[in-house]
């Protein structure tokens, strides 16, 4: 296997929240995103693979509940109401990546 990499809390939290950043700040593309995400699962020892994908999708569903609380925040405001039907349909998007862990899952 070669490098072994820390399946902390922390660490998974740190992966994904420097991930994000990249995809905000457009320094990494979406499908840069999913190969990292990919290589990062490749680098976990099979032992440690169950823990790594419970922390995983904690924090995917933590992150995404916040994404969702700013959302309605913001779209609650009459400002935002027209701009609201345009996005609907990339959080429905984003939605379903987060929901479906199976391309990390693999073979355990």
């Amino acid at each position: 296997m070669g490098q072994e990499i820390s399946v902390s809390y922390q660490a998974v939290k740190s992966k994904v929240y420097r991930l994000i950043d990249a995809l905000v700040e457009g320094s990494k593309t979406e499908g840069e995103v999913q190969e990292s995400m990919q290589r990062w699962w490749k680098l976990i020892h099979p032992a440690d693979r169950a823990v790594a994908q419970k922390y995983i999708l904690t924090v995917l569903a933590k992150s995404n509940a916040s994404l969702e609380a700013m959302n309605d925040g913001l779209f609650a405001f009459k400002e935002f109401a027209g701009v609201r039907e345009m996005e609907v349909a990339k959080a429905a998007k984003l939605q379903a990546r987060a929901a479906s862990p199976s391309q990390l899952a693999g073979p355990m």
